[in-house]
């Protein structure tokens, strides 16, 4: 029995640890199968990393042949526009002056010939006017436009005109009231 509970004990321990290694190699079998699952995430993972980053790479790449050449081409360009435009600036500050002073030449020359155009309508506007609206104007208003002696002189006349009109005014009266006084006779023997 010894015999027979040997073997049989060797047997049911080789079967245990046959159980037990079998168990062993389905849990291994399955922690690989997760292992193998997790180890082809990573690799897709990193294939996508790895096809971004050259992506970047080559954009970089590309952004710094651009900046290149941006450097190489419009950089003189821009120094050659700013150099003109200094240029043009140093000539501006030159001329300025120049241009500001004959502007002001201009607008005098102007003015003058505005005030001139403007004397010379009045006097065709006075020129114009009838000669009784010009004589009435020239004695009774200060107004006219013509010299203080002409003045002076049209109104000296006009006083010895009015003087002479009230003295002929004067006498007649005088010799009307005179003949109505002493009853004269008017018409045929008028007198004399």
């Amino acid at each position: 029995m010894l015999l027979c509970s040997g073997p049989i004990t060797l047997f049911s321990k080789l079967e245990a640890a046959l159980k037990k290694m079998s168990k062993q190699a389905t849990q291994y079998e399955f922690k690989m199968k997760e292992l193998e699952s997790q180890l082809s995430q990573s690799l897709s993972n990193f294939r996508a990393i790895d096809s971004l980053f050259k992506e970047a790479s080559t954009g970089i790449k590309r952004n710094f042949k651009r900046a290149d050449q941006s450097l190489r081409l419009q950089i003189p360009a821009i120094e050659a526009s700013l150099d003109e435009s200094v240029d043009t600036l140093s000539e501006l500050t030159q001329t300025l002056p120049k241009i500001r002073t004959q502007v002001q030449d201009i607008r005098v020359v102007y003015d003058s010939g505005r005030e001139k155009a403007q004397n010379l309508v009045m006097d065709l506007t006075w020129l114009d006017t009838s000669f009784h609206e010009r004589w009435r104007r020239t004695i009774f208003t200060p107004t006219a436009p013509v010299s203080g002696r002409w003045k002076a002189f049209m109104r000296f006349l006009f006083a010895i005109s009015f003087f002479l009109c009230c003295m002929v005014v004067w006498v007649g009266l005088g010799g009307a009231y005179r003949a109505y006084r002493h009853k004269l006779v008017w018409g045929e023997r008028l007198m004399s």
